[in-house]
């Protein structure tokens, strides 16, 4: 991008689209940890960025990948900040095209050609887009460097400004499509960011993809909130017997299957937004503990599960999940003893399964059973097991060193949780609302595209972590999730932006896939006008 003639907004915002994709960065690669300093030193030598103040923030200490600030001032505090991830799925899905994956014109070009014989209706779709002229193909073009470019291309018109009002604070982050280690590293760092610079933030805008695979308006939409995720886990905890002599034991992965079958599509975990009926809760793994084949019954069996919610605290989540794994519980110990002989007297079956909760079960400790488990924590921290498998076997380390018996359940959290935001009644979260809706209200005739508000986003988002959340909820997360304090590593204060936060994105279709593409004229024609007048909006003095 240095020297870039490009002056037009549309331009830029392509410029750097194509510039962002062609650089490789697949999460947890060296190409990830490569694209921050990358970025950083095109934004140092782009003439449109010599004013800007331009960094890195590394996300912990040793991990090689980097956040990326840049401050543009105009006059006053206020300030609004650009962010999205810049990290994408892998490429392997490709094929034979796996070459020209982030290389969006030759990609489209080649795609194009390669779907002459397409006999799925996703495939002869693909087709039909990228013959019209109007999809540009490419992975992470879509999902979502498109967004970032736009978002590149308002600060150049920003930064071209005479006496702006406020001030563009633009962010790219690593690692969303993980963990989001970098958006919580970037949130965590504002504090620091606004004493320094003398910043009020007003607004943040996420600049994440949306997938449509209709005409678009789904697509075209200015989202209010975010959706959010949280991950319920059931450490079960059995009596093994020999399966010759089921009934002398409690079988722990057929308590966890009754668990499972309780769970799944509960109303209970069920919440509706608005009138729209809400995605229920789902199973997303369950395995046992045994190490391989034998005939004895599992000793101990895990499951997690997707929960969404659009208010519901984790307390209120977790509450309601205990109450299911519960009545799960009690319910497969009935039918146990409704299917076993009365001679045979099932001692196993007499009283109800404990339930406790990961910090109930951690309390029971004493001083030298903790320390053994901090350093079992601390252990396996650095390793190469998912969030949910370090949490099963901290779980499990922690019930070994308790001295309990089963049989038992553990409830807790196995990953990173992804709170939901909500516009609040603040007066400045209410002047985001104000404008973002008279923007989609004017959209047809400014921008000659329909531009609709929606309450939230589609999927998760890195807008969990800077839109307005209730960190008090990060406390009984942390004290529920197992790998917490040496995996997760997320302070619970300042932990949140808590920044009134709304998402405008490019749309297009079937990103993480090798058919993403991305819809251009509104990518590059419309949205960085919609997110400019935004912006500029919001950072007018009040009153003018």
């Amino acid at each position: 991008m240095n020297g870039d003639l490009a002056k037009t907004l549309p331009e830029r915002a392509r410029s750097w689209a194509i510039a962002l994709t062609d650089q490789k960065s697949v999460t947890g690669t060296q190409g990830e940890a490569a694209f921050g300093p990358w970025l950083a030193a095109q934004l140092r030598e782009d003439p449109a960025f010599r004013h800007a103040d331009v960094r890195t923030i590394e996300v912990g200490p040793g991990d090689g990948r980097h956040c990326v600030a840049m401050l543009l001032r105009g006059t006053g505090r206020s300030t609004v900040l650009l962010t999205g991830h810049y990290d994408t799925v892998a490429t392997r899905d490709y094929g034979e095209l796996e070459e020209l994956a982030t290389r969006p014109e030759a990609l489209t070009r080649a795609l194009r050609n390669s779907l002459g014989d397409a006999d799925t209706p996703a495939a002869r779709l693909a087709r039909a887009d990228l013959e019209s002229g109007q999809y540009l193909a490419g992975r992470g073009l879509l999902d979502m460097k498109a967004g970032l470019a736009a978002g590149l291309a308002i600060c150049a018109d920003f930064a071209e400004t005479a006496n702006a009002a406020g001030n563009l604070l633009f962010i790219a982050v690593p690692d969303e499509e993980n963990n989001s280690a970098g958006a919580r590293k970037a949130a965590h760092s504002l504090t620091d960011i606004n004493e320094q610079h003398g910043l009020d933030l007003v607004a943040a805008v996420n600049l994440d993809a949306i997938a449509d695979d209709g005409d678009g308006s789904k697509g075209r939409i200015i989202a209010l909130g975010t959706v959010g995720k949280l991950l319920p886990t059931a450490y079960v905890v059995g009596v093994p017997t020999h399966s010759g002599f089921p009934l002398n034991g409690i079988n722990a992965a057929a308590l966890t299957a009754s668990i499972a079958a309780r769970v799944e599509w509960a109303t209970e975990l069920t919440e509706h937004c608005g009138s729209s009926p809400g995605t229920p809760p789902s199973l997303l793994g369950i395995r046992d503990g045994k190490p391989g084949y034998d005939v004895t019954t599992p000793a101990t069996a895990f499951a997690t599960f997707n929960v969404l919610s659009y208010r519901r605290t984790p307390d209120e989540v977790l509450d309601r999940f205990d109450r299911l794994c519960a009545e799960a519980a009690s319910n497969f110990q009935r039918e146990l003893t409704r299917r076993s002989q009365p001679q045979d007297g099932i001692a196993n079956l007499a009283r109800p399964v404990p339930l406790y909760r990961f910090e109930t079960l951690v309390r029971r400790l004493g001083p030298q059973e903790k320390d053994r488990l901090d350093v079992y924590s601390a252990l396996i921290a650095d390793g190469d097991l998912t969030l949910p498998e370090k949490c099963r076997l901290i779980t499990e380390e922690a019930w070994g060193l308790s001295r309990l018996t089963g049989p038992g359940i553990v409830t807790g959290f196995g990953s990173i949780p992804y709170l939901p935001t909500n516009l609040s009644d603040a007066p400045g979260a209410m002047r985001l609302k104000a404008i973002a809706m008279q923007i989609a209200r004017e959209s047809a005739e400014r921008y000659g595209s329909a531009i609709a508000c929606a309450d939230y986003f589609a999927g998760i988002s890195d807008m969990s972590f800077f839109g307005e959340a209730a960190e008090s909820s990060l406390d009984i997360v942390a004290r529920n999730t197992p790998a917490w304090k040496d995996s997760v590593r997320w302070p619970l204060r300042h932990g949140l932006a808590n920044v009134p936060a709304v998402n405008i994105g490019p749309w297009g279709r079937d990103y993480h896939t090798p058919l993403e593409r991305l819809h251009t004229h509104y990518a590059f024609n419309v949205l960085p006008h919609v997110i400019r007048d935004l912006c500029a909006s919001l950072l007018l003095p009040s009153g003018s």
